[in-house]
């Protein structure tokens, strides 16, 4: 827990639903982002409809309520990849799905299928950028759109200021050191083929990329050194 916001509890409540969801990220920014939510970091509601009629198609509620939440707060959701703002909704080119995330080098984009718009909180899928246009598929990533988007809350944490955030090439004792030393996080599992596990320490967070690599955020400078101590190993920020 830290000064009042229980981020396990939240979290268990935060994957179950939109209001879960909403009340995480808004825990999340006051406790870890370092600014709480307020007015004007969300999009306004004309920006949000004249996005529906630009497009022709109706958003979800889950993603109106996520963009006029916190839509215009891009340490929340757009420090590594981006999410598009309203304007930049597009639906793709074999009309199959209304894309609002990039990967931030074009490796991949998130959307939701145009038939699942009429659902409040619909499923989110990838589809990755390939040489091989013709082998280009949405496949699905996570179940519910509320929850995709405490994903990207979390995984965005990861990539702010360089005084907290880390990143580790993993050794042979890495996984070890990290189940022993952190709490394993109640995230779904991601799709088939996608072992990423979240860990929680004190005042700290903990990914494990599907074994390739360690992602680390600490609250303080303080808690993001702990994290190095208990992992030691090559980390990128530790000058």
């Amino acid at each position: 827990m830290t000064q009042g916001f229980d981020l396990v509890a939240s979290l268990a409540r935060g994957v179950g639903g939109r209001s879960g969801a909403w009340a995480f990220i808004q825990g999340f920014a006051a406790h870890w982002a370092g600014a709480a939510l307020k007015g004007g970091d969300g999009w306004a509601e004309a920006e949000l409809d004249a996005a529906e009629a630009r497009l022709g198609l109706h958003l979800p509620t889950g993603l109106r309520e996520a963009y006029a939440l916190f839509g215009r707060r891009p340490d929340l959701h757009s420090n590594h990849d981006v999410l598009l703002g309203p304007a930049e909704l597009y639906v793709d080119d074999a009309k199959e799905a209304l894309v609002f995330r990039h990967e931030n080098q074009g490796a991949a984009s998130w959307g939701i299928l145009l038939d699942g718009l009429r659902d409040d909180d619909p499923a989110v899928f990838i589809r990755l950028d390939l040489a091989d246009k013709s082998a280009e598929r949405w496949e699905g990533w996570l179940e519910r759109l509320s929850l995709c988007f405490v994903e990207i809350a979390l995984s965005e944490s990861l990539r702010a200021d360089e005084e907290l955030c880390d990143y580790l090439d993993p050794q042979d004792d890495t996984f070890e050191l990290l189940e022993t030393n952190f709490v394993r996080l109640p995230f779904p599992a991601y799709p088939v083929g996608e072992q990423t596990r979240w860990f929680l320490g004190h005042d700290s967070l903990v990914r494990d990329d599907d074994g390739a690599a360690v992602l680390a955020r600490g609250r303080t400078a303080e808690a993001i050194a702990r994290v190095r101590d208990l992992i030691p190993g090559d980390w990128l920020n530790d000058w």
